[in-house]
């Protein structure tokens, strides 16, 4: 099928994905969308078997390739992807997730429910089929970095809790606008990325999720999570490849605060790297006192408060 014949694109960013990435393709291939569709696979310059299994499906038409030089990015090898496409709706697919009977169609569905619709995730679920939470705030607040950080959850009503911290905290058992979808399995308007710009290139990897679902609603367009459509996330498989746990988690925590920094005003960005700091000293010390693990905690302490004295640096008064 032709790029101007689709009117749903598949897309889908590989580095070193292996199995799961043939395993991404064969769940399309068994479950596929009834409209037009193609599958387009990103390949980030993959040092694995899985780039010369990719040219053969090309080769068969089964799949388009699009070969980068290196590894560019996330965000930037979604934005070829999109450019090079020509559908009305895209589906960003990561390349560890398998997609279920209806799924997609459920979800092209519901992002065409109302003309606000702009975007619409599936219920993600592990391989062993328990809930992965997808729906989160966005973007954080102070009092919910220090609720959720601090056990003071614990005082709110469950289902008040879900509704407001979403997370963990929510069942994700039904469909509703949400302020950000986790962009395992994210599919979007054409006419969304039209209006508001596609990814944001200067979030290598990580948070670009968040500051894509940001534009979209402040643009006044709606992010829907519909849980009548289940997505398999493995996860992390390519990251954990490049870095070690607490590499990837300072990665992760670095394009976070760097999303904030942007999101925010300078006053509720310090004010954010301070509740991270308080909040992640006071589990630090909690965990030492009880003698568990706090190799987490101080990365995370860690990253917060280095981040917060570069910030009261630049700032100075000189």
């Amino acid at each position: 099928m032709t790029t101007s014949e689709a009117s749903v694109s598949i897309i889908i960013v590989n580095w070193n994905g292996g199995e799961l990435l043939r395993r991404c393709v064969e769940s399309i291939d068994q479950f596929p969308p009834r409209l037009p569709h193609e599958i387009v696979v990103v390949d980030n310059a993959s040092t694995d078997e899985s780039v010369e299994w990719l040219k053969r499906q090309a080769a068969t038409g089964r799949l388009r390739l699009i070969e980068n030089e290196a590894n560019v990015g996330f965000s930037r090898a979604n934005n070829r992807a999109i450019a090079e496409t020509r559908s009305a709706i895209v589906f960003l697919l990561n390349a560890d997730t398998e997609v279920t009977a209806g799924a997609i169609d459920t979800l092209i569905e519901t992002v065409q429910l109302h003309a606000r619709h702009g975007a619409c995730g599936p219920r993600l679920v592990h391989p062993d089929g328990s809930l992965q939470p997808s729906a989160w705030p966005n973007p954080p607040t102070v009092w919910e970095t220090v609720i959720a950080g601090t056990g003071l959850w614990r005082l709110i009503p469950p289902r008040l809790r879900g509704r407001l911290l979403l997370g963990g905290h929510w069942d994700h058992s039904t469909r509703r606008a949400v302020p950000m979808l986790f962009g395992a399995a994210f599919l979007v308007k054409r006419e969304v990325i039209d209006a508001i710009g596609p990814l944001d290139e200067r979030l290598h990897m990580y948070a670009e999720d968040n500051e894509w679902c940001l534009r979209m609603t402040r643009g006044g367009w709606r992010v829907i999570f519909e849980p009548a459509a289940t997505v398999v996330h493995h996860g992390a498989q390519s990251s954990l490849q490049r870095w070690t746990a607490p590499e990837r988690l300072r990665v992760q925590l670095r394009s976070s605060l760097e999303f904030q920094k942007r999101a925010f005003s300078r006053t509720r960005f310090m004010a954010q790297l301070a509740a991270g700091c308080a909040v992640s000293g006071l589990q630090r010390a909690w965990r030492t006192v009880r003698r568990t693990r706090t190799d987490e905690v101080a990365i995370v302490f860690d990253v917060y408060s280095t981040a917060l004295k570069q910030s009261l640096r630049r700032h100075r008064p000189s």
